[in-house]
Parts: C-alpha cells; sequence; structure tokens
C-alpha cells in the first residue's frame, strides 16, 4: 500500500475489521455510522480494494454494498457437486428475466412480454427463493403490484449493480438474440426504469403468501 497519513491506515484497517465480522455487505452509510465523522470511507474502501486485488479473498461491490468474497478462480475450492432440486423451470427463468429487464413491472406486463399466463406457482418460487421482491403499487387503476428483483439475484449473478446485466451487443455474442433483429429493437435499462418508477410503497397487508407444494406440481407456461 503507498504512503498514507494515520488516520487514513486507521479507517482502513476500522473497515476491513467491520467488512471482515459483517453477516452480510455493507453499504458506504453503514460503513460511516460506524466511523468517526469525517472519515474518507471510499477512499479507504479503494485502497483496500488494492490491497486485496489478486489475493485468496478479494473486496467485491454487490448491489451498492461492499464484503469479502473468494477470488473466483478459487471458487473450485469451496464447490460441491451435487444435484440440486431447485433448479428454476424455464418458465421461472423467463418470468426472472422478464423483471430484470423490465422492472418495475406487473404481473400482467410480464404476461404480455411472454405471451403466455405466469402461474401463481412461478412468482412463488422466486419470492420464496428471494430473487424477486414485490416492489410496491403501480399508481394506475387497480393499482396492481410491481415486481422487481433483490440484492440476492444480483449476488446470485454476481452483478454490482442492474446496469451490470448483458446489453444487446453481448446477448447477440452469446446467441441469445437474433443477428437480424427488427429496426428499432432494444434492450430494456432496468437501472433508468426504476428511477421514473411511478408506484407507493407496499402496506403491511401486501406480503406475498407463498404455496406449499408447487415444486412438485406441474407448472403453467
Amino acid at each position: 500500500m503507498s504512503f498514507i497519513s494515520e488516520a487514513e491506515f486507521d479507517t482502513v484497517r476500522r473497515i476491513e475489521a467491520l467488512l471482515f465480522a459483517a453477516s452480510g455487505p455493507m453499504s458506504v452509510e453503514d460503513l460511516a455510522q460506524r466511523l468517526p465523522e469525517g472519515a474518507d470511507v471510499d477512499g479507504a474502501l479503494l485502497r483496500l480494494a488494492r490491497l486485496y486485488d489478486g489475493r485468496g479473498v478479494e473486496l467485491s461491490q454487490v448491489g451498492g454494498r461492499w464484503r469479502f468474497t473468494t477470488a473466483a478462480d478459487l471458487a473450485f475450492l469451496m464447490t460441491e457437486e451435487r444435484e440440486d432440486p431447485r433448479r428454476l423451470s424455464k418458465a421461472a427463468q423467463e418470468t426472472l428475466a422478464i423483471i430484470a429487464y423490465h422492472q418495475p413491472v406487473t404481473r400482467a406486463e410480464v404476461e404480455s412480454v411472454r405471451g403466455v399466463q405466469v402461474s401463481r406457482g412461478t412468482l412463488d418460487v422466486l419470492l420464496e427463493l428471494g430473487l424477486v421482491k414485490m416492489r410496491g403499487r403501480r399508481r394506475s387503476p387497480g393499482r396492481p403490484v410491481t415486481f422487481g428483483t433483490t440484492d440476492a439475484f444480483l449476488q446470485h449473478y454476481g452483478l454490482a449493480s442492474l446496469s451490470d446485466l448483458p446489453g444487446m451487443a453481448e446477448m447477440k455474442a452469446a446467441g441469445l438474440l437474433d443477428l437480424d433483429l427488427p429496426a428499432g429493437f432494444s434492450v430494456p435499462d432496468p437501472a433508468a426504469a426504476s428511477e421514473d418508477a411511478m408506484e407507493d410503497p407496499l402496506e403491511e397487508s401486501d406480503a406475498p403468501e407463498f404455496l406449499t407444494d408447487f415444486l412438485g406440481e406441474p407448472e403453467a407456461r
């Protein structure tokens, strides 16, 4: 680490200790509340990230929050091969992708994009796994509930923020989009859409109720 003042070094050490002991990712605001007033949290995080760059444990940002993670090239050491009984169905994957790119989005809007009805079980799976959450109620007739992704979604797919979702060029390169697309076609920007969301906060009565045996039942597409 390059030369820094004693105060800056102390801030780096404190943040290192906080992140090491934290049960989950911490935001800049979370860290600042536990540090002396005026501490340069952003600068200390950058220094800490450089310090751990290339080591077995690295400092990473997920959803605007910071945490220590195992270096990507060493993930195999912690991997255990086993069959996952809770793999998402194709319908759930499609629904999750639509919510990720179009959020905040209502169930009716998801069905419009997919072209088929979304079963209650599909949304229940995504909600119960913590990949999707009920965001609010749209300021439109009927005030339908809107859905969006969670920090758990970002962590699961290794994204720092929604702006890191694959764009059109990346999707084409991966063969996920036809190279001959219609004029005017564009990939939605969920980060921009979230800023302009016309929705009201949820009320306590809006908490989701999960089905109990949805995994063993056939699922509508």
